[in-house]
């Protein structure tokens, strides 16, 4: 595999831990979690690789939606 398949295998599984999470910290079912992430700003910014924030922890950019995307919630 080249880097390009490697980093898109890595968000792919970061967004599911992202979605999980999501869903089981704010105790809600797993489709209005996928809802709140893909039209969140954090999902573009994983999406681009906006300042590395892909390589942070799945839970603190949990608490990074939560905290900054509160209209979303």
């Amino acid at each position: 595999m080249d880097g390009e398949v490697l980093e898109r295998v890595y968000k792919e599984n970061l967004e599911e831990r992202i979605i999980a999470c999501l869903s089981e910290t704010r105790n809600i079912s797993l489709e209005a979690a996928m809802n709140i992430y893909y039209y969140s700003k954090l999902a573009d910014k994983i999406h681009c690789g906006v300042e590395g924030i892909q390589y942070l922890d799945y839970k603190v950019l949990v608490q990074i939606l939560c905290d900054t995307e509160k209209e979303l919630l």
